[in-house]
Parts: C-alpha cells; structure tokens; sequence
C-alpha cells in the first residue's frame, strides 16, 4: 500500500556530481570587476550583478560558463517548463520518445536541472570537427546532445522492461519512494545517482580532517519543552513567579 502526496513537496532535485557547497558555485558565479585585497569600508569591491544566467551543458563553476555569461554580454532567459518533482536520476535506464533514436533505450549519464536536461550514454550524438589549425591534426568527436525529461525520454519500468511514468508515494513504513504509474512497482534510486568526486556510495565515504564527526552530528542537543523562552530563562536562573501568565490565543 501506497500513500500519496497530500501537500505540495518541493522539488526532488538530482544530487551534483561535483559535490560543491552552494556557496562556492555562488562565488563562482559572481562576475567580480575588481578585487581589492585590503580591509575596511573605505575599500569595496566593484561586482557586476548578474540577475540573468543562461545555462547549458558546462557547470557555473567553468570557463565555458564564464564565457557564454561574460560581463557585459546581453544574453535573455531561458524559458523552462517547471518540474514539480525529479523522477529521473543519473544512472537510471530511459527510452528516448523522440528523434532519431525513438525507441531506443540507454542510461542517464549527464543532468542539467536548470534546463530540465538530460544526456544518454551512447545515444543522440552529434559530430563535430575538431583541429586543423596550427599544426593540430583534424579529428572527429561524437557528443552527445540533450534531451527533454518532460516530454523526450521516459523512465523504463525494470520489472518488463517498458516506458512508464513515475511518481513519488509513501509506503506504509514511511519511506518516500518512486512507483510506477503503469504497474505500481517500486523503482529503486541508482547507485550513480549518489555518486561524487568524493564517494561512490555514502556507505564506503571516509571522513576528512575537516569534517564534523558524525556522531557529533546525530547527537541529539536540543530537547523539546512545552516552556516559552523567558520561562526556560526563569526556569534556569531560578526565579520563581506565582503569577499566572494570561492565556494566548493562536489564529
């Protein structure tokens, strides 16, 4: 038995394969004109806010990005349809609806979420010449191209085999899982969906000198009461007070 969503979740979004904290792919974003490296109000830096990004296949963190959202360059805004919930993962076996590999099926090797893009391994490529100018021999590379996760790939059931549609239900222990619409199977999350520079599964990741230990972080430190703060304050300095407190009503 399944429950379904009452409340309107938020998005399931893939991990990163990077692992990077956000504040780091923010600061890789800002387009900094000039950095003074002394300290005080009296020296600013000089950013360039860009409100507006367009994204394709390279990460924010890259030059390619950098370049194709230079300063200054007037670039417009990618109009994306909006996924209320991710149902496809990297590592993941999709079948392509669309194109000249209809029918065809292959894994989720590549996302890009801000795009609601995916790349198959092996499937949909594109050739390009590469070289032939100062003295580099000229080749030809196969890429693979994006494709549509709302309406070009479709998730392949693994009990036959076949496109379905999946969504997101509770079972009965409370596990969030994603089922089948079509046989009300259970399909598990790829191992690849998990995978960083860092780890390939959590189970086997080790901890570095700089992380929090993780029983420090699963140490529960704060207990409930059902005491406003100036009583827990009270309650601590040891003041008494006889007087009742007037009630509070709660709309």
């Amino acid at each position: 038995m399944f429950l379904t969503r009452v409340l309107c979740a938020p998005k399931k979004l893939p991990k990163e394969f990077s692992n990077f904290p956000k504040r780091y792919i923010d600061r890789a974003m800002e387009q900094i004109e000039f950095k003074n490296h002394e300290k005080g109000p009296q020296y600013q830096d000089r950013t360039i806010k860009r409100e507006v990004f367009t994204y394709g296949m390279h990460r924010p963190w890259t030059k390619e990005f950098y370049e194709a959202n230079y300063p200054g360059k007037r670039i417009q805004k990618d109009v994306v349809e909006p996924i209320k919930e991710w149902t496809i993962y990297r590592g993941d076996k999709v079948e392509i609806m669309k194109g000249k590999d209809k029918g065809k099926q292959g894994v989720v090797n590549y996302i890009v979420t801000e795009r609601n893009w995916v790349t198959v391994e092996g499937l949909n490529c594109e050739y390009k010449y590469m070289g032939g100018t100062h003295g580099i021999p000229k080749s030809m590379i196969k890429e693979e191209m994006p494709l549509l996760v709302t309406n070009e790939v479709a998730l392949v059931d693994p009990s036959d085999g076949k496109p379905t549609r999946a969504v997101w239900r509770y079972t009965d222990e409370g596990e969030e899982v994603r089922v089948s619409v079509r046989t009300g199977r259970i399909i598990p999350i790829p191992d690849a969906a998990q995978e960083t520079h860092d780890y390939k599964t959590k189970k086997f990741y080790t901890e570095q000198p700089k992380d929090t230990p993780a029983k420090d972080v699963e140490a529960v430190t704060f207990k409930p009461r059902l005491m406003t703060f100036e009583q827990e304050i009270m309650e601590n300095m040891g003041i008494k007070e006889d007087k009742e407190p007037q009630n509070t009503y709660w709309y």
